[in-house]
This record gives C-alpha cells, structure tokens and sequence, in this order.
C-alpha cells in the first residue's frame, strides 16, 4: 500500500464511497471531493488534467477552459481552501508543502492507483510551483505539466543573486501585513475595476480580469493568502529541477509597459536550467493572468499542449 493512502482515504470517506478500495468502482465521482487543506470539483470525461490556481485564487479562474474541455477531458479543478471558502487548518502554519502532498496523494487515489495515466497538471502561478514540487518530488503522479507564469523560486524575479535566507525578511514583513489584514471590515458594494495603476493592475491589462481578481482577492482569507505567499517567496526548487522527468512547457506573461521581451525571457527560461524536457512560450500584451488578457492566445497554448 502506498504512502498516500492514509491522507486519500479522507476523500473517500467524504464523497460517502464504502471504505474498500477494491469494491470503489469509481473513487472519485463528478462532483466535489472533500479534502482537509484542498476541494476538487471533477468534472468531464476522457483522459485527466487536473487544474491548480495561483494565490488568492479560487477554481472559478479555470471556468472557460473547462467550458471548452469538459467535453474531451475529466478536470480536476482544485481549490485551496481559504481562497473562496472556509479557511479550516489552512489558517495557521504552512500551507504550500502540506497542500501539495495532499494534491499528489489526491492524484494517485482518484487517478493512477485506479489504472489511469498520470495526469496532465496545468497550474496558474503558485498553482505552477506546486505542480513543479510535485513533478520533483513524486514524479510518478505527473504526466506532463504546464506552468503558467511561475518560477522555480520568486526572488530571482527581483534579484538573480537571491537566496532563501536573504528574501525571508521581506516574506516575514509582507505575511504579517497581510494578516493583520484579517478580521478587518471588508469593503462593501459590487467590485470594480480599480484601473490599470492600482496593484491589481500588474495581474492583468484588461477591465474585466483587474475586477475578477479583485473579487477574488477580497474573498480571499487573508491568513492562507499571507501563509501561501510566505511559503512561495521562501520555497527554492532550482535544486531539484533534474528530478523532474516529465515534460514541462512554461508559459510566460510579457507587457511592454511592465518588461520589454528580452528581459523577460531572461527573467523566465534560464530558471527552468535542468529540466530534461522543457519547452517555453512567451505571451506578449498579457500580465500575469494570461487567461483573462490573452484568452485565446492561452486556449491554443493549452490544446496544443494536451495534444502532445
């Protein structure tokens, strides 16, 4: 019996299935899958992928690619939870390890132990970074794995000398600021556009992708956003990068008024240096949510790259 097991069984247990694994004709049924730091929705039929969001991000910023998969493919479509619902253990200590596991364990409960292929990961930002974790270190549940707009560590983004020891200071004073965001009134009224010179401007250059993840951020519970964001600008996987021995295609937001291309491609694929099978794309005219400002630039990235 694999090591995932114990931690699977709690979503077995949660979608009501009998606790026989060889009498379970079907694990992980349509629908939503309870976990403890996670929730899946699954929906679709026909070869896997599962979807992870970035930071403060609820599964809702996969809905048109599942509109436009759902009917090829079965879609994993993972929250965290905090970021769109109940905050529960995600509300102290670290979350990005943790939650990780509980991603692979959840892989290899629903998908491989049951037959299935290893699946194809897509993940948004932290959600790339936790695919790239699982990819290194439980390589078996990983297919093939599109990362979009992450780094194998943040702080080279800002300083290509960084180090894990010298980003720990501004991870610790930016998580505490986040927090102490927590409890504090929530703004009232419908969500609008802040403007392209707000700090939600930097995720996306369109009207409609700055007001949804401004939603998405107010949603968010401040103590799994301050946690996750410490967790990410303090996680280093440069030195497990050869470990990875699925395909990785990196897909990478670029805008003239934030980096001009040549910055940004170094800024990005020298990262990934190690990867034995590794593929890049660069996207101009988006910000960091290229789904919501190069749609379908992004769609076509995403078949060609289930195609492969």
């Amino acid at each position: 019996m694999k090591r995932h097991t114990s931690v699977a069984a709690t979503f077995i247990l949660a979608v009501g299935l009998i606790a026989g694994r060889a009498d379970a004709a079907e694990p992980c049924p349509t629908g939503l899958v309870e976990g403890k730091r996670i929730t899946v929705l699954v929906e679709g039929d026909g070869p896997d992928v599962v979807l992870i969001p970035g930071l403060s991000s609820p599964r809702a910023v996969w809905d048109v690619t599942t509109d436009r998969l759902k009917d090829k493919y079965r879609l994993h479509r993972v929250q965290i939870r905090g970021f769109g619902d109940d905050a529960g253990v995600n509300a102290g200590g670290p979350v990005l390890d943790p939650m990780m596991r509980e991603v692979a364990d959840y892989i290899d409960d629903c998908v491989t132990d049951q037959g299935g292929a290893p699946p194809a990961i897509i993940g948004h930002s932290m959600g790339g970074l936790t695919g790239l974790m699982i990819a290194a270190r439980v390589p078996r549940e990983v297919g093939k794995l599109m990362i979009v707009d992450a780094l194998p560590f943040i702080g080279t983004l800002f300083n290509p000398a960084a180090t894990v020891d010298s980003v720990k200071p501004q991870a610790e004073q930016m998580a505490a600021m986040m927090r102490a965001q927590h409890g504090q009134p929530a703004p009232t009224g419908p969500v609008s556009d802040p403007g392209p010179v707000s700090m939600v401007g930097s995720m996306s250059n369109q009207p409609a992708g700055r007001t949804a993840v401004l939603g998405w951020m107010r949603a968010a519970d401040a103590r799994v956003t301050a946690q996750v964001l410490h967790d990410v600008m303090t996680t280093d996987m440069r030195g497990e990068l050869t470990a990875v021995t699925a395909p990785v295609t990196l897909l990478y937001a670029q805008d003239d008024s934030l980096m001009p291309a040549e910055r940004a491609k170094a800024a990005f694929e020298p990262q990934y240096v190690g990867v034995a099978k590794f593929t890049a794309q660069i996207v101009p005219g988006s910000r960091h949510f290229i789904m919501l400002d190069q749609p379908e630039i992004f769609a076509k990235a995403v078949n060609d790259f289930l195609a492969e």
